[in-house]
């Protein structure tokens, strides 16, 4: 029978019940503990705040199984050498799904002038369709492609961008320009990488259109917050709706805060639920044993 360490003390209190019984459902018998002799060790549930940062005595370890959807925060871990597994967890899609979507319908109808209006006005202007307002994604990953469906559900034109070439969608320096350039609405989905960081800055900010609005539920450091504050002040950008910061919870002294067009998310775009990711974990868990592939393994040359 394997042992599962469960290494997120955090959040064993969602787990306690719903990894067993996930595990029952998929036919695995296993051990579930939170304290075992890393020479007992068989698979180990992770979240990158645990106090667990060496994985060297941990030899009989099959794999890592990674709690978050972000790798960045353990991958570089150079004790690390097992298989690590991100968490894709359908409950976490749906919720970004659900940000991406609302925050876009927010902006493009226009919704603030209206809840926000102490003066009164009356203004019967209507926002244009669905299909006349171009959305671009950058990051087409599991998230990415989730919320370019349902966008595209919805009749909004979806261009999306990946670093590197994915059939349907815009790759490279030259993709990104293009991608940016019809984008009145943008989200940003990708990773936080050497690559990634700061990638929003104030020559790409530039070549979005005017009154653009910024969407940005993946990662604080894909954008530089000082280039963002220069576009925001002088209108070239229309709005940012942030929910993730380089530092959190954000500094109470941030600009973002005070800012009239930005909006501060306290990182609820996403989250992942109990329910479904013990599920998730169990089928790996399933497959480690019956010797199948792991689900989600992560490319370590990539680093996502």
């Amino acid at each position: 029978m394997p042992t599962v360490l469960f290494a997120a003390p955090a959040l064993w209190a969602e787990y306690r019940t719903a990894l067993p019984q996930a595990l029952d459902e998929a036919g695995v018998a296993a051990r579930v503990v939170t304290e075992a002799p890393p020479e007992e060790v068989d698979y180990i549930v992770y979240a990158p705040a645990s106090p667990l940062q060496d994985f060297t005595p941990y030899t009989r370890v099959k794999a890592i199984l990674n709690l978050w959807a972000g790798v960045e925060r353990i991958v570089g871990n150079p004790t690390l050498t097992q298989p690590l597994c991100r968490m894709v967890d359908p409950g976490l899609t749906e919720g970004m799904v659900e940000w991406v979507t609302g925050h876009t319908l927010r902006h493009h109808l226009g919704m603030d002038r209206h809840i926000v209006n102490p003066g009164h006005v009356w203004d019967p202007t209507c926002p244009p369709l669905a299909r006349e307002r171009p959305v671009t994604i950058l990051g087409m990953g599991a998230l990415g492609s989730a919320c370019a469906a349902g966008l595209r559900a919805l009749n909004f034109p979806v261009t999306g961008w990946s670093r590197t070439p994915k059939p349907g969608c815009l790759h490279g320096e030259d993709g990104l320009r293009q991608a940016l350039a019809t984008a009145q609405v943008l989200v940003l989905l990708l990773p936080r990488t050497p690559e990634t960081e700061n990638l929003l800055n104030a020559e790409r900010l530039a070549l979005l259109p005017r009154g653009a609005v910024i969407l940005n539920p993946g990662r604080g450091a894909l954008i530089d917050d000082d280039a963002l504050l220069a576009a925001l002040d002088s209108g070239h950008i229309g709005h940012a709706t942030l929910d993730v910061f380089r530092v959190e919870p954000l500094p109470a002294d941030h600009p973002y805060w005070s800012h009239p067009r930005v909006t501060v998310t306290p990182h609820i775009a996403a989250d992942t639920r109990a329910s479904s990711a013990a599920r998730v974990i169990a089928e790996n868990i399933r497959r480690g044993e019956a010797g199948e592939p792991f689900l989600h393994l992560v490319d370590r040359a990539r680093g996502y």
